[in-house]
């Protein structure tokens, strides 16, 4: 079995958003701490909770990546590029109702929405 490379171009770009997602939910899961001090958050002392949501978050992120990466089918592509409009959605809202219109906190929703606007373009033929 070859791992499979896309050629088109479109697809590339979405595989490329798969790639970056998939390092980013290693480092967030493998690297709580990190993560957490990268947000502006640090857990309470003795409270292991916030270390368990972040890694599972990261979890998530590294799968969900990872399988579109490994399926590379349109739906998945699409599934994967909704799941962070979405992220990109919660984003504007607490820049609208939180005061979360941070540096960190725009940098952040750009990056995401551009990882959300590669598979989608491409499911749609944008690209």
């Amino acid at each position: 079995m070859e791992f499979y490379f896309p050629t088109e171009f479109g697809e590339q770009l979405a595989f490329v958003s798969a790639v970056i997602t998939t390092l980013i939910g290693l480092v967030v899961m493998f690297a709580p701490g990190l993560t957490l001090r990268f947000c502006g958050l640090q857990p309470r002392e003795g409270k292991v909770e916030g270390f368990a949501a972040v890694r599972s978050y990261g979890g998530m992120l590294f799968g969900f990546a990872a399988s579109a990466l490994l399926l590379a089918q349109p739906m998945v592509y699409l599934a994967f590029g909704a799941a962070l409009a979405m992220s990109v959605f919660g984003r504007i809202l607490s820049v609208m109702s939180d005061g979360g219109s941070s540096l960190r906190g725009i940098l952040l929703l750009v990056v995401v929405s551009v990882l959300a606007s590669l598979p989608i373009a491409y499911v749609f033929g944008l690209t």
